[in-house]
This record gives C-alpha cells, structure tokens and sequence, in this order.
C-alpha cells in the first residue's frame, strides 16, 4: 500500500506556541496553580496530558469569577474583552496564549468597531475563536455561517460594514458569503482573516483526497478546522475516515485499497499522526 501523509498535517504555529506556553509556565511556576481559560486547544488528548502535570481547566465564566489566586493562561482561541477586563480588575496574573493572527482579528474589530462601522464575522457562532472575536466589537457584532444566514442579513441605520472570518472557515465558502452580502448595497471592506496555514493545509488535503482510494482524517471531534478538512477530504474521495486516535481507526476499511492519504487537523499531535501511519504501513 502508498501512503501520502500531507506535510501541512500537525501543529500550527499558533498552537504550538499555546501548547509550549502551558508546559513552559509549569516548569517556571511551581508555587502557582496553573488554569487555561477553557481547554488550551482543541485536543483532548493534549489537555489529559496538560491535566497530569498539574493544569486545571476552567470551563465556565463562574469558575473564574470564583478564582481568587494562581496563573490563567488564555487559551489560544482567544476570549472576548470582559474576560481581559475581568482578570485585571481581581488582579489575577495572567498569559495570553491567543494565536497571533487571531490577536489580529481583536484588533481589526475593535478599531473598525469604534470607527462606526457594523462588524459581521464569517464562521461559527458557537465556536471559542469566534465567541471571542464578537467580544472585542464596540456594539454587538453579527456571526453568518450559512449562505441563508446572509441573504437574510439585513441592519438598519448602517452604513459601514466590516467583514473578517474565523481563521479555519473554508476559503471558498468564505468567498460565496462574502459575495452575497456585497450585493446588498452596504459600503463593505472585506478583511480575509483566514490563517494562510489554514487555506494551504485545506488545498493539500483535498489534492490528496481526489488522489487517493481512502483518506484518513485526524483530529479531535470538536476541532473546527479538522471538521472542516474532513468535509473536504469527503468531497474528494467516498472513503474518508475522521478518527481522533488510533483506536478509532477500523483497519478492514483499508483492506481493499491501495492508496491511502493522511492528514490531521493544527490542533493533532505528530505522535498521534505517526502513530496511525505507522501503523497502517505495518499492517499493510
């Protein structure tokens, strides 16, 4: 059998340096009690590691609202303002751990924000990095997911409009949204805030998927730009798996083909993608 693992597949840069963030501060802070604002990255897998060194996860705004001491590390999906402003003001010392290029996006929303112009966000409402970004907007921002969402997208007393995109939102999909909101006459500045590691990822994913007799996915179930990669690989080839570990992998799925791609979402960890290659070359 020939496997094509993608190059792209593994650790982003910005989740890479969350990751390293967390692991460099329980080995300089050993008095503190180390938290990540909601689990540093998609990734379970990482954050049961995280958790074995120590690391406690606070889930809910409750929990931090009852913290009193210890290190917060932002996780690197970012959070919204009030949660910056809420750290500072109980005097908690805390890391920010959020992606530079998402870091980038606060900053766009704020400033265009304040300038008056109506923010819309390309992505996923309930997504971390997306409930963020709507939290550094000077008056509430709108979130449009669907091609549906957009033709109903309507804001009366607006003049301006600020469009950007959650850094993992399929480029394409971004681009037909896009189209449809430009044609209803607003005045529109379109900011394409797609992490380029993301298009270059999802290009190489679907070349090898349309390449290929199966695919393999990796990545946790939860993980955006993984659920994301998936939908392409599938689009590309019928035999597309999604499995977050090795166990997850059916072998006699494979046994039939003679090609087999594997890619992983920027959250996976490259012991877990070399785990399930090397076990694929071993079996076949």
């Amino acid at each position: 059998m020939k496997i094509i693992r993608a190059k792209s597949a593994g650790f982003c840069f910005g989740v890479k340096r969350a990751v390293d963030t967390v692991y460099e501060q329980v080995e300089k802070e050993k008095e503190k009690q180390i938290y990540t604002y909601g689990p540093i990255i998609h990734n379970e897998e990482v954050v049961k590691d995280l958790e074995q060194h120590g690391v406690k996860v606070l889930r809910e705004e409750r929990e931090l609202d009852a913290l009193t001491d210890g290190l917060v590390i932002i996780r690197s999906h970012g959070v919204p303002k009030r949660i910056c402003d809420k750290l500072d003001g109980k005097g908690i010392v805390y890391v920010d751990a959020t992606c530079p290029f998402v870091k980038r996006i606060h900053k766009i929303v704020k400033e265009e924000s304040e300038k008056g112009s109506h923010i819309i966000i390309i992505g996923n409402p309930e997504h971390p990095e997306v409930e963020g970004i709507r939290g550094w907007a000077a008056n509430d921002a709108t979130v449009i997911k669907t091609p549906e969402e957009a033709k109903e997208f309507s804001c009366e007393d607006v003049r301006k409009i600020c469009i950007v995109a959650q850094t993992t939102f399929n480029y394409n999909k971004f681009k037909e949204l896009v189209e449809i909101i430009s044609e209803k006459g607003y005045y529109i500045s379109v900011l394409n805030t797609i992490c380029n590691a993301t298009k270059e990822r999802q290009t190489e994913a679907g070349e090898i998927a349309g390449a290929v007799d199966a695919m393999i996915v990796i990545g946790d179930k939860h993980s955006s730009n993984t659920q994301k990669l998936f939908e392409i690989c599938r689009d590309a080839c019928n035999n597309t798996y999604y499995i977050q570990t090795l166990g997850d992998l059916d072998t006699n799925q494979l046994r039939s083909v003679e090609t087999v791609g594997i890619t992983a979402g920027a959250s996976t960890p490259n012991n877990i993608i070399e785990e399930v290659q090397n076990n694929v070359r071993i079996n076949f």
